[in-house]
Formats: structure tokens, sequence, C-alpha cells
């Protein structure tokens, strides 16, 4: 099938959008000390590192940064297949820390509803907020982002594909649609 890509966002726009979400997480938490960023793999975990890169820059403070896999806490293995879950990380206790989930694209929602069931293992945070950078739409649970860095109404059939440096060796969202 062909398929056009159409740039969303340049490695330029992107970095912008990384450091606006930064000063907005910032501004939001209050207490950068309590801020813990969790990356939902795969694209999340790198999205998340390089908050928490930015937030210190910032604020010549650093913020606890993990990672959270959600194999387990899926709703649809069944319609994905066997997957080989990522390794957890989370360096503290999320009771009373202010927790932001980082996800790269929001669609559905489920994905941050299995990563909110996940979340309850590590302890009781005080508050969970969500950071996405491109919400497409298209929810079918009542889950909307605290965070955005840019909404982009999307077609079903339309894939939103997010590169980062660290993971990609490049940094770029891009639109992509099949005709």
């Amino acid at each position: 099938m062909p398929t056009q890509t159409i740039e969303i966002l340049s490695p330029e726009e992107l970095r912008r959008t990384v450091t606006r979400l930064a000063s907005e997480v910032i501004e939001r938490a209050g207490d950068v000390s309590k801020l813990v960023l969790l990356g939902i793999y795969t694209r999340g975990v790198p999205l998340a590192k390089l908050l928490g890169r930015q937030i210190e820059m910032l604020e010549q403070e650093s913020v606890a940064v993990g990672a959270i896999d959600i194999t387990f806490y899926r709703d649809d293995l069944d319609q994905i297949g066997v997957r080989t879950p990522a390794k957890t990380e989370i360096s503290c206790d999320l009771s009373g820390k202010i927790v932001v989930l980082v996800d790269d694209v929001i669609f559905s929602g489920r994905t941050i509803r299995a990563a909110l069931n996940a979340v309850n293992e590590y302890g009781r945070p005080e508050v969970i907020q969500l950071l996405v950078l491109v919400d497409r739409g298209h929810r079918e649970l009542p889950i909307c982002p605290d965070f955005t860095g840019r909404q982009l109404p999307t077609s079903r059939d339309e894939q939103v594909k997010v590169y980062l440096q660290d993971f990609d060796g490049r940094d770029a969202v891009e639109l992509i649609k099949v005709f």
C-alpha cells in the first residue's frame, strides 16, 4: 500500500516542545523533590529520561526517572500476541510522590489504563498525572492527558511515529497516511 509521510515535529520543534512540557511539569509539581517521571515502554522511557534531564537543567535538581512495563496489565494480549516483558525500573516507593506517567502517543487510552493498574503495585502516589508528546484522539476510555506536547487529530487509518535520539538515533514526529 502506498503511504505518505508528513513531518509533524522537526528536531528543533521537538526540543522546544520537551522544554515547554518540562516547564509545565515543574510549575504544576511545585516541589520537584517529590516528582517521579515514569516512562511507559517503549518510547515513553527515553522521553521520560529526556524530560528528566531538561527538568534538572531548569531546576538544578535531579528528579527520579523510572520505567514501567505494562505487559501483564494489558487487556489486548490476545490481539497483540506474545510479548517479552521489559524490566520495570522504579527506584523508590511511590507513596506520597507526584508521579507523571510519560508516553509518546495517546490513542485509545488503554495503555494508560494498564499503566495506572501497574503503578498501584508500587505504592499509593499523592497524585498521578499523564504527559504525552502527541494526543491523536480516538479515546475509548475516559482518560485525558494533563500535559500534551501536540494535539493531532488523525483518522484511525493513520499512524503517528515518534523518533527519539536516545532510542532511534534521530528526533522527529511523523504522521503516516496510508492510501
